[in-house]
C-alpha cells in the first residue's frame, strides 16, 4: 500500500479539522473523529481521538492488508498532535478467539495508559477504550446528546440499548428528573455509573436495568398501563444494527418500525421518541418512508432530523456510502418523533 497516498488522504482530512486543535487545552479533553477512511480516502481505516489517546481502527479483511497504513497513520498524528500520550489499534476482523480477541479490543502501540474520560459540552463521560471492539463512546450522536442536555430538564427519560449510558448522562446533566438506563451488559452500565460519579449526578441502583430490551420494555409497559405517571417524557431508541436474543430480534434494515411501535406505549401524550437507525445499506429515503407511514395515523409526528457532526462523516468524499443517506447527512440516521395519545 502506497504510504504517500495514505498520508495525502490523512492530510486532506486533517485540513478540515485542524482549526479546532489549535486550542490544544480544550482538544486534549474532548472526542473527535479525525479520519473516516470509508469516504475520505477509500481506505478501511478510521482514526478517532479520545482526550490524549488516538484510536486507530482497522476495518480491513484480512487485517494484515492495512497494517502499513496503520503505521503511517500513527506517525502522521504523532507529528500533528505531539501531546498524544497513547495510541490504541483495533482490528475489527481479527479472529474472535485468542489472541485475536485482544486485537479486536485494542493493542497499545504507543504510550501506556489510554484515556479514561472525555468532556463534551461541559459533561464528562467515562471511557474504557479496550472494553470490547468499540470505543465505549459513540461520536455520531454528539448533537443528540446536546439536544438531550438542553431540552429534557425536569423530564422522565428511558434510554434503551443504553450501552454506556451517554444519552442518559447528557439528559441528567441538563436537569432531567429521572433516567432509566436499560442495557443487557452490566459492564456497560458500570461505565454509565462512573459517568454519574464524574459529574456528581445522583445515582439510584433502581434506575439501572441490566436486561434484555424486549423483556425490559414489557415490564415497563405493565407498570405504565395502570399508571400514567409511570410513562416517560422521552425514550431513546438506539439499537444495534442486528441482534437476536431468546426474547426477540433487532433488524434495523427490515424491521425498524416494529421497534418504534414497541416503545410508543411507554410515552406520555406529547412525549419525545428519539429513534436512531445506523443500517449502512438502508437509504435515508427508505427510512423516511418508514417514519412517514408510522406518522400517517396522526398519533406520531416527525419533528426534526438530528445531523451527525461533520468530523464524523468527513470533509473530502472519496467514495460514496453504499446507500444514499439523504435527507439525513450520514448512515447514522437520527429522527425526533413526538407521540400523541388517544384521549
Amino acid at each position: 500500500m502506497d504510504e504517500g497516498l495514505i498520508r495525502a488522504a490523512l492530510e486532506r482530512a486533517w485540513q478540515g479539522r485542524a482549526a479546532r486543535f489549535e486550542a490544544a487545552p480544550s482538544a486534549m479533553h474532548s472526542a473527535w473523529r479525525l479520519f473516516n477512511g470509508f469516504v475520505e480516502g477509500g481506505f478501511d481505516l478510521s482514526a478517532e481521538l479520545y482526550a490524549e489517546t488516538l484510536v486507530l481502527i482497522n476495518h480491513a479483511d484480512p487485517p494484515e492488508a492495512l497494517r502499513p497504513a496503520l503505521r503511517a497513520a500513527q506517525a502522521f498524528y504523532l507529528e500533528r498532535l505531539p501531546w498524544l500520550r497513547c495510541v490504541v489499534v483495533k482490528e475489527r476482523h481479527a479472529p474472535r478467539h485468542p489472541p485475536g480477541d485482544a486485537l479486536r479490543r485494542g493493542c497499545i502501540t504507543y504510550g501506556d495508559t489510554p484515556a479514561d474520560r472525555v468532556s463534551e459540552n461541559g459533561v464528562w463521560y467515562a471511557l474504557d477504550l479496550r472494553l470490547h471492539q468499540d470505543t465505549s463512546f459513540y461520536l455520531d450522536t454528539r448533537h443528540l446528546r446536546e439536544w438531550a442536555r438542553q431540552n429534557l430538564a425536569g423530564q422522565r427519560v428511558l434510554n434503551t440499548f443504553a450501552y454506556t449510558g451517554s444519552l442518559g448522562v447528557a439528559a441528567l446533566a441538563g436537569g432531567a428528573a429521572q433516567v432509566i438506563q436499560l442495557d443487557r451488559d452490566r459492564q456497560f452500565l458500570a461505565l454509565a455509573r462512573r459517568s454519574y460519579e464524574l459529574n456528581g449526578l445522583p445515582f439510584r441502583a433502581a434506575d439501572f436495568y441490566a436486561g434484555d430490551f424486549f423483556s425490559g420494555v414489557s415490564q415497563l409497559k405493565r407498570a405504565s398501563a395502570g399508571s400514567p405517571a409511570a410513562r416517560f417524557d422521552c425514550v431513546f431508541l438506539d439499537p444495534p444494527f442486528f441482534s437476536v436474543t431468546a426474547r426477540g430480534r433487532v433488524d434495523l434494515l427490515n424491521e425498524s418500525a416494529r421497534l418504534i411501535n414497541k416503545v410508543r406505549p411507554l410515552l406520555r401524550d406529547g412525549g419525545w421518541l428519539a429513534a436512531i437507525n445506523n443500517a449502512l445499506f438502508l437509504s435515508g429515503a427508505e427510512y423516511l418512508k418508514t417514519l412517514e407511514r408510522l406518522c400517517a395515523d396522526g398519533y406520531l409526528s416527525l419533528e426534526a432530523l438530528i445531523p451527525v457532526p461533520q468530523d464524523c462523516f468527513g470533509y473530502a468524499q472519496a467514495r460514496p456510502l453504499p446507500a444514499d443517506p439523504a435527507p439525513f447527512n450520514h448512515a447514522t440516521k437520527i429522527a425526533l418523533l413526538r407521540v400523541k395519545r388517544k384521549a
